[in-house]
C-alpha cells in the first residue's frame, strides 16, 4: 500500500490543509499505537495464564501419581530394607560367634595329648577305688559298722574326699600354675615336691609293713608247718590219730605254737607301722586322686570342647552361614531392583515442574495482566481524548468558514438531541466538513 493512501496519511493531509495542529492527533495515533500493543500483550498474557493453568493442572495430576507410584515403592524399599538388614545383622552374628569359639578353641588347648590324660582319668579313678576299698575296711571294721549297704554308702562319702579336694587343687595350685607358669611355678613346685616326698615316705611305710606283714605270715608258715610235723611225728605207724591227739605233752606243744601264731597277729595288727599305712595310703590315695583328676579331666574336657562341641557347632555355623548367604544373594538384588525403581520414579517426579513455581508464574502473569488492563484503559482514555480534541479544533477552523445557515445544520448534524441528521421526507444532507473536504479534493483534482 502506497503511504499516500493510507488513512493516517490522508488524515494528516487534511489537517495540514485545514491549518490544524498535528498535537492531538499524533496523541491519538501514539495512544491507539500503544492500545493496540497493549491488547496483544493482553492477549498473550491470557494466553499464557490458559497455559500455565493447563500446566498446573497436568502436573497436580503427574504429581499425584508419580508420588503414589514412589509411595509404594519406598514400601517395597522399606520391607526390602529390613529383610537384608535382618539377614545382615544375622551374618554378623555367626561371624561373631564363630570367632568366638575359634579363640576359645584355640585357648581350650590342653597341655597334654588325650592319652596321657585318660591315662590320669584312670589313675584317679583307681585311687579313687583303693580310697574306696580302705573307707569300707575302716567302716566295716575300726566303726563297727555291720550293715554292708551302710558301710558301703559310708565309705563312698569318705572315698568322695579326693572329689572334694579336686576343686581345692584346681583353684589354688593347677589353674593359677596354667595362667602364670612364671609367677605361680614356686608354688607348683612345692606342693609338686611335697607331694612327691610325701608320696615316697608313704611307700616306704607301705613297704615296711608289707616287709613286716611277709615277715609275720612266713612265721606263721613256719608255725603251721612245724605243728604238722609234731602231729606227723606224734602218728603211730599204724596209722591211729586218736593216739596223737590224746598226748598231753603233744598238746600243749601244739597249743604253744598255735598262742605265738596269734601273737605275731596281734604284733602285726597293733604295729604303728600298720597305723601309719593305713593313715598315709588313705591321705596318699585322696590327695593322689585329687591331683591325677584336676589333670586328666581338664584334659578329657577340653578334648570335649574342641572335638564334641566347639567343632561341632562351628560346622553347624558353616552350614548356617552357607544357607543365609543363599538367602541374601536373592534378598540383596530385590533392595537393588526396588531401589533403582525408587530412583527412576525420584528423577521422574524431578522433572515434573514445581506446583508452587507454576502458581508464582500464574499468579506473576495475572499481576502483569492487570497491569496491561489498567495501561490499556490509560490508553484508550488518552485515544479518545486525542480523538476528541482532534476533531474540536477541526470543528473550530470549519466553524470560522460557515455561515450561520451552515453552523446550524452542522449542529443539526452533529447534535442528535437537537435535530436529525435526516429529514424525514427529503433526501440525506451532505454534512458541512464533508462538503469542505469535496471543495478541496476538487480543487486539488483540478491543480
Amino acid at each position: 500500500m502506497e503511504p499516500t493512501t493510507q488513512p493516517d496519511f490522508q488524515h494528516g493531509y487534511s489537517s495540514g490543509v485545514e491549518g490544524i495542529t498535528p498535537d492531538a492527533y499524533e496523541s491519538y495515533l501514539s495512544s491507539q499505537v500503544n492500545l493496540t500493543w497493549l491488547n496483544e500483550r493482553v492477549v498473550e498474557k491470557r494466553a499464557d495464564i490458559e497455559r500455565i493453568s493447563e500446566q498446573l493442572a497436568e502436573a497436580t495430576n503427574a504429581r499425584k501419581t508419580a508420588f503414589g507410584t514412589l509411595q509404594e515403592h519406598l514400601l517395597q524399599v522399606s520391607i526390602a530394607a529390613k529383610q537384608v538388614e535382618q539377614l545382615d545383622n544375622t551374618r554378623q552374628t555367626i561371624v561373631a560367634e564363630q570367632s568366638q569359639l575359634r579363640q576359645r578353641r584355640t585357648h581350650a588347648k590342653p597341655e597334654y595329648s588325650l592319652v596321657a590324660g585318660l591315662i590320669f582319668v584312670a589313675a584317679g579313678l583307681s585311687f579313687l577305688a583303693g580310697d574306696l576299698i580302705i573307707s569300707h575296711e575302716i567302716v566295716a571294721y575300726a566303726l563297727n559298722i555291720r550293715n554292708n549297704t551302710e558301710a558301703w554308702a559310708f565309705a563312698v562319702g569318705l572315698a568322695m574326699v579326693s572329689i572334694l579336694l579336686k576343686p581345692a587343687y584346681d583353684r589354688l595350685i593347677e589353674q593359677p600354675y596354667q595362667r602364670d607358669p612364671v609367677q605361680n611355678g614356686r608354688l607348683y613346685w612345692r606342693f609338686k615336691v611335697g607331694l612327691g616326698i610325701f608320696a615316697v615316705i608313704t611307700l616306704a611305710v607301705l613297704g615296711w609293713f608289707r616287709y613286716e606283714a611277709y615277715r609275720t605270715d612266713q612265721l606263721k608258715s613256719a608255725i603251721n608247718k612245724s605243728i604238722r610235723q609234731m602231729q606227723q611225728n606224734a602218728t603211730p605207724i599204724d596209722g591211729d590219730a586218736g593216739a596223737s591227739i590224746g598226748n598231753p605233752a603233744l598238746l600243749a606243744k601244739i597249743e604253744a605254737q598255735l598262742r605265738e601264731s596269734a601273737e605275731l597277729n596281734l604284733t602285726l595288727v597293733n604295729s604303728p607301722w600298720a597305723l601309719l599305712s593305713f593313715v598315709l595310703s588313705g591321705l596318699l590315695f585322696a590327695l593322689a586322686g585329687a591331683v591325677c583328676l584336676g589333670i586328666g579331666l581338664p584334659v578329657i574336657s577340653a578334648y570335649w570342647f574342641r572335638w564334641l562341641q566347639a567343632d561341632i557347632r562351628l560346622w553347624k555355623l558353616r552350614r548356617r552361614l552357607r544357607r543365609l548367604q543363599k538367602e541374601q544373594t536373592p534378598a540383596d538384588a530385590v533392595l537393588a531392583e526396588h531401589l533403582t525403581r525408587k530412583a527412576i520414579l525420584e528423577h521422574d517426579l524431578s522433572l515434573i515442574p514445581d506446583l508452587s513455581d507454576l502458581t508464582s508464574q500464574q499468579q506473576s502473569l495475572r499481576n502483569d495482566l492487570a497491569t496491561l488492563l489498567a495501561e490499556c484503559r490509560l490508553s484508550q482514555i488518552d485515544s479518545r481524548t486525542a480523538n476528541f480534541n482532534d476533531g474540536f479544533q477541526k470543528g473550530a477552523i470549519a466553524r470560522q468558514s460557515l455561515t450561520e445557515t451552515e453552523q446550524q445544520q452542522v449542529r443539526t448534524g452533529y447534535l442528535p438531541n437537537q435535530g436529525v441528521s435526516r429529514s424525514p421526507k427529503g433526501p440525506t444532507q451532505t454534512r458541512p466538513h464533508e462538503a469542505i473536504r469535496k471543495v478541496i479534493a476538487e480543487g486539488l483534482g483540478g491543480d
